[in-house]
């Protein structure tokens, strides 16, 4: 008897009428200054079929069966509706990889529950660094918008870590596989690790995306990154503001054609290539990649390019790696403000290695070529005056076509040097000089 009432309210759910509980409207993309490689998504026709999600509504009680009710009911045409001033409840790993033509309306708040041994048993793995994820998004043409909320409830995650570094924390957004698709107008809280997983996709935008979440503990929220890209092709991520204490974007291993512009960035580690050459015998692709309009604010880095060299080395007991080879080639980050920022500009193939010397001897084999860095303003931070940036290379034969130009940063003392290691002094609009003084 309740199975067939819990049914019946279902199905009233999917069939509710959209005069009585409104939809957002589907956002409007408006790139800048740059539009990306392909053309936009374009959605295919939609029904008039709603689905809206029931939620027993006292943040305890698991909502998965509710909200994979409604995405299957409505799924191939339809719209599935979060209410707003709802918290849904999720308890239970969800395969989401079975979405197509489908509008999701986020108007309320999604919110994991903090069991942290369930998540580690339950959660979906990633082949890469140990990542795994709440849910795991997947399918083609997905617009998921409303500007509602997504709370990864990571205070319980960041407590663990800090008491065992090998705990196993899901990031917020898993993807896996996605195509044709959009996520706009979303505001996503405290993840217990990347904001953004987003493997294996194409043609995918990420627009007006609001990211932020601290520890109100000792313990610190940490590899906060707010995307990680990761064998995708045509990812697009603009007009998005980020509050977080790990990279921006990071561009892991065989990303290609991407577009990120129009960021506000707050606490981070900078706009990332990498780190890549972790692994021995992987051959990692980061190439054809455009950065554009950004804003850094009290970060490590604001442009990072970050390799590992050629001989095992380890940035934690948990991150360890080296030997790895592959190609960065035709990166571009223009129209930098950084304030506050340690490094304007980073290039490193000694990832992880803490000794130029050793460093040298092992050179990465993996190359970069026509790196570019132009119309760059503001003021770095007092960690590392009078150097403004830092441009080491393992050697001169892997590292080609290196360029900054319009370079208008300096540090707080008025200095704008730069550490130089097997670079071309005449491509680099900054004070050449071998005076080392280290990286995070």
């Amino acid at each position: 008897m309740k199975l067939f009432v819990l049914l019946s309210t279902l199905l009233s759910s999917a069939a509710a009428a959209t005069t009585e509980y409104p939809l957002s409207p589907r956002p409007v993309l408006a790139p800048r200054p740059y539009h990306p490689r392909v053309p936009f998504p374009t959605p295919l026709q939609r029904s008039s079929k709603v689905c809206v999600v029931n939620t027993h509504g006292d943040g305890v009680t698991d909502d998965s069966f509710s909200i994979l009710f409604a995405l299957h009911q409505c799924n191939d045409g339809g719209h599935v509706l979060f209410l707003r001033d709802m918290t849904y409840t999720v308890g239970v790993a969800m395969d989401l990889t079975f979405l197509r033509h489908i509008d999701i309306d986020i108007q309320g708040r999604i919110r994991f529950t903090n069991d942290t041994a369930y998540w580690q048993a339950n959660s979906f793995h990633f082949v890469f660094q140990n990542v795994t994820s709440f849910f795991k998004l997947g399918g083609e043409d997905v617009w998921i918008y409303g500007g509602g909320t997504i709370d990864g409830n990571g205070q319980a995650w960041y407590d663990e870590y800090a008491a065992n570094i090998y705990t196993l924390r899901p990031v917020l957004v898993g993807i896996d596989g996605l195509r044709d698709s959009v996520l706009s107008g979303l505001a996503l809280r405290h993840s217990p690790q990347y904001y953004h997983f987003v493997a294996n996709a194409s043609n995918v935008v990420f627009d007006a995306i609001d990211i932020a979440g601290a520890s109100v503990s000792r313990n610190t929220a940490k590899n906060t990154d707010g995307w990680d890209t990761y064998r995708s092709r045509d990812v697009t991520i603009m007009n998005s503001v980020i509050n977080n204490s790990d990279d921006c974007v990071s561009f892991k291993p065989n990303s290609t054609d991407i577009l990120v512009q129009s960021l506000f960035c707050n606490g981070s580690h900078g706009i990332s290539v990498g780190s890549l050459g972790q692994y021995v015998g992987q051959f990692d692709i980061v190439e054809n990649v455009m950065v554009s309009n950004i804003s850094m604010h009290n970060a490590s880095d604001a442009a990072r390019i970050k390799v590992w060299p050629n001989a095992p080395s380890a940035m934690s007991d948990d991150l360890q790696g080296g030997g790895g080879s592959g190609r960065v080639r035709n990166i571009t980050y223009e129209d930098m403000f950084v304030d506050n920022v340690d490094y304007a500009m980073q290039i490193t193939q000694c990832y992880g290695q803490r000794s130029l010397t050793v460093c040298q001897q092992y050179p990465s084999p993996l190359t970069i070529d026509n790196v570019v860095f132009r119309r760059f303003r503001g003021t770095t931070s007092r960690r590392y005056q009078p150097l403004i940036a830092t441009f080491a290379c393992s050697s001169a034969t892997v590292c080609r076509d290196i360029h900054a130009t319009e370079i208008g940063v300096l540090s707080p003392n008025g200095t704008r040097q730069a550490f130089c290691l097997n670079q071309d002094p005449r491509n680099l609009d900054v004070e050449c000089t071998n005076d080392y003084k280290g990286s995070k």
